[in-house]
């Protein structure tokens, strides 16, 4: 299979010339979109058909979500290369058998990874939204990037998809924007959200109903906006207000839209 980049990678040696540099394959970071596939870069396209290897993120027994955004464009499990995480949300971040696991975890796929680039062969990295916004990506990049090539697709993020979806521009004139974990503890949450003009907060699952109080001691509630999975099957889009219960996916977020200079 012919690497992804556009220039030859390597010539015949002329006489008396030095000898060829050393050629190994590409890591591609590929920005996959915020889950439609219709989203897709044009560069992420050509990536995906032509990589030697598709690494997607997953949970163990699932198939990752950007692997699946893929499948509009390539279906061929001989090049997919899972990575199923040894923990998702079984223990919490700061847990030390969590941290030194996903160090291992990362620690190991690095090594693989460094086998196949230094034998000459791509490696792409599907990543949703976009790879350098809390991506798993990155982790890998960190390191990889000293070693061996390294191209980043960027992609549309999957705050920037679910604010189209909701009709809801997300700033106005001189507004500032907030991108808030809801991980965070909750005197934090509503802090920042009552210092800011704008907000998007992700990674909701289990924290909605701190996120949903933060809101409120801010005086935001009014204005915050649910969507559940933005751009994909089954989107739910609605006023978190209206919102009856604390059930949140993996794939959700909550919109505070900006209020700023409009002339």
């Amino acid at each position: 299979m012919d690497g992804v980049t556009d220039l030859p990678r390597a010539g015949a040696a002329e006489e008396g010339a030095r000898p060829a540099a050393v050629v190994t394959g590409t890591l591609y970071g590929v920005g996959m979109g915020p889950g439609n596939p219709d989203y897709l870069t044009v560069r992420a396209v050509r990536v995906l058909e032509r990589a030697h290897h598709l690494v997607h993120f997953c949970k163990a027994g699932r198939r990752g979500n950007a692997r699946t955004i893929a499948d509009a464009v390539v279906q061929d499990p001989a090049r997919e290369w899972a990575l199923a995480y040894p923990y998702t949300t079984e223990l919490p971040p700061d847990d030390a058998t969590y941290v030194s696991a996903l160090a291992r975890f990362y620690d190991e796929a690095a090594a693989r990874m460094a086998d196949e680039l230094g034998a000459g062969r791509d490696v792409a990295i599907l990543s949703e939204g976009d790879p350098f916004f809390y991506g798993s990506f990155m982790h890998l990049w960190r390191r990889l990037k000293d070693r061996f090539p390294v191209e980043v697709v960027p992609g549309v993020t999957g705050m920037s998809g679910c604010w189209t979806r909701a009709g809801t521009p997300i700033t106005w004139g001189d507004d500032v924007l907030t991108v808030l974990p809801a991980t965070l503890p909750a005197a934090v949450l509503a802090r920042r959200l009552a210092e800011t003009d704008a907000a998007v907060i992700m990674k909701l699952g289990r924290h909605l109903p701190k996120v949903r109080a933060a809101l409120a001691e801010a005086g935001l509630l009014g204005r915050a906006v649910y969507v559940e999975r933005g751009t994909m099957a089954g989107e739910r889009i609605a006023l978190l207000a209206d919102k009856p219960d604390d059930q949140a996916p993996y794939f959700s977020m909550v919109l505070v839209p900006g209020e700023g200079r409009r002339p």
